[in-house]
């Protein structure tokens, strides 16, 4: 009979740049937070600085330059194989700026999780500060969401909700959102390696129910 303990879920985060989103959910992995493995970082990048990041909390890291690559399907199919030699249960997207194709999401449907800084489904894509700025937005914010075929239009998990304040410039704003980044993403993935997040059809639940559009929103 074997005394070895459960295998704790594994989990996978891509990045592009700085980390911090990673760093967040790294960190609550360490202190217990969240009962599960961050087997590996991977980076498009070579200069992306949360590399060295995770190397500082002995996290093994691998880049793949999607730049060596003459098509976004061909980098996906290698992406995809050193993503598999993890063997992860979840694949975290953080800060990790490449639109996928839909082999890709398709092959980890429903345990691949997403972080965009609007209040989905508005503003998908890029420069959503300054487009909430400009619509006049009273509050902006930021979605955790499933991946699926439909960029930054999967079901969504949770929402934090922040003011825009009179004065905002599309910095101010950014940084205000993104101290609730490191809230909630840590949150979505507890609760996928506890079981209590999944994604049934075109819908997120929590705890076998169906969440809203919008997900649990939390508001500052």
């Amino acid at each position: 009979m074997s005394n070895d303990a459960p295998q704790k879920p594994r989990i996978v985060i891509l990045i592009s740049g700085s980390g911090s989103n990673m760093v967040a959910i790294a960190d609550a992995v360490k202190s217990g937070d969240i009962d599960a493995e961050v087997v590996a970082v991977i980076s498009n990048r070579p200069d992306a600085a949360g590399l060295q990041k995770a190397r500082d909390r002995d996290i093994e890291t691998a880049v793949l330059n999607h730049k060596e690559y003459d098509s976004r399907e061909a980098f996906d199919v290698s992406l995809m194989r050193m993503i598999d030699d993890y063997e992860p249960d979840l694949v975290v997207l953080a800060g990790f700026m490449r639109i996928l194709t839909p082999d890709f999401t398709r092959r980890y449907h429903g345990r691949m999780l997403n972080i965009h800084p609007s209040l989905l489904p508005k503003y998908q894509g890029l420069h959503t500060h300054q487009r909430a700025l400009d619509a006049g937005d009273s509050e902006h914010g930021v979605t955790v969401h499933f991946v699926t075929e439909e960029l930054d239009g999967g079901p969504t998990a949770i929402q934090a909700v922040v003011p825009v304040y009179d004065g905002d410039d599309a910095a101010t704003l950014q940084k205000r959102v993104q101290i609730q980044e490191h809230v909630i993403y840590p949150i979505a993935v507890k609760w996928f390696v506890e079981g209590r997040l999944n994604m049934h059809g075109n819908e997120a639940r929590l705890d076998g129910t169906p969440l809203p559009e919008h997900g649990l929103q939390l508001k500052s």
